[in-house]
């Protein structure tokens, strides 16, 4: 194993739990997470971090002077970013590009001057919106299905691979992730920097302070836990929009696994998600956190579509599982009662943020 790691976004719901586990599968090695602490829930992560020993750095990626503070490290993980999909459609685009391309390229920079390993997490949401609304489906009582009659390069019964079309409209979130990752190829091939690429889906699980335009899973027990209203939004307001899902435990020992094959993985670029059988629909999910809260929530049902919505998403892990041997192990209502748990065991905590 390595001897020093960097987290960036180090205090957010990823880069926590990445940071906790690793320190403690492998104590002696050393942890720094680096985050600005902007996002709430980030200050309650923090305090698990530290009583973890893991070393606390405030900063932020956007600002190069911030990794002076840092120190020499071995690999960096770069889990910061700006996750909504709906952010910067109000026209107000700062912080998202700044973020998640500006501070990227801080991030690759102090790579460069470490001769550091690089792993970057990054979206589902670099492939081609336009594409995927081509994409074929039918219809069942509960969720739109894939169909297996669709032509389309990087599609099949398994899902999206990673040669599926990236080519148009991604967002505002996906096109600033994918700007990132095309600069990650060119600092590798210019700066002979080692780098890996993880293309992830909806990544789920306790310690995250999910929102309505990020961390849908989380969101959907804390609704139910407190009896609070959701909404099915878009494509005639059924609740049928379908993604996969995969729990940050699975994550984990996918980065893990790459963190101790680093060499011979570097220049690879993945795909990471639960897998179709991972994959649930919004109304499917409101029935599985009604069998766990053992609640039920009104709905509001909104027939428009939002910008940058797709009706399904569904990850082809074929690539990553055929090289690494990696396949996400827990399933969507495991994943369910693991939130359930820690919201309510953590109530007094959680409430003021989640509620």
């Amino acid at each position: 194993m390595v001897s020093s790691i960097l987290i960036t976004g180090g205090c957010g719901f990823v880069g926590s739990n990445l940071a906790i586990k690793l320190k403690s599968k492998y104590p002696g090695t050393k942890i720094i997470v680096f985050d600005n602490l902007m996002r709430r829930g980030s200050e309650l992560n923090l305090s698990r971090l530290i009583e973890a020993d893991i070393i606390f750095i405030h900063g932020d990626v956007r600002n190069k002077e911030d990794f002076g503070k840092i120190g020499e490290v071995e690999i960096i993980i770069d889990a910061a970013a700006e996750p909504s999909v709906l952010s910067g459609v109000d026209r107000n685009t700062d912080y998202l590009i700044h973020t998640n391309f500006n501070g990227t390229i801080n991030c690759l920079n102090f790579a460069v001057k470490n001769n550091a390993g690089f792993i970057f997490l990054s979206t589902s949401r670099v492939y081609s919106i336009e594409e995927m609304e081509r994409i074929l489906f039918s219809e069942d009582k509960t969720r739109f299905v894939l169909s297996d009659r669709n032509g389309i390069i990087g599609l099949s019964g398994k899902g999206i691979s990673e040669n599926f079309s990236t080519n148009g409209y991604k967002s505002l979130y996906g096109a600033s992730k994918f700007c990132s990752e095309n600069f990650i190829e060119e600092y590798a091939r210019a700066f002979g920097l080692r780098t890996l690429i993880n293309r992830c889906g909806v990544i789920a699980g306790p310690y995250q302070y999910g929102k309505i335009d990020q961390g849908i899973m989380v969101l959907w027990v804390a609704r139910h836990f407190w009896k609070q209203k959701l909404a099915y939004i878009g494509y005639g307001g059924q609740g049928k929009q379908v993604r996969d899902v995969l729990h940050i435990d699975d994550l984990f020992l996918l980065v893990d696994f790459q963190i101790n094959n680093f060499n011979s993985l570097a220049g690879k670029l993945y795909n990471a998600g639960g897998g179709i059988e991972k994959s649930v629909s919004l109304s499917e999910l409101t029935t599985l956190c009604e069998e766990i809260t053992g609640n039920r929530i009104l709905f509001d049902r909104i027939i428009e579509t939002r910008q940058a919505d797709i009706r399904l998403y569904i990850t082809d892990n074929s690539k990553v599982t055929a090289e690494t041997n990696w396949v996400p192990s827990k399933n969507v209502k495991e994943t369910l009662n693991d939130i359930y748990i820690w919201i309510k065991g953590n109530e007094n905590k959680v409430k003021p943020i989640l509620y």
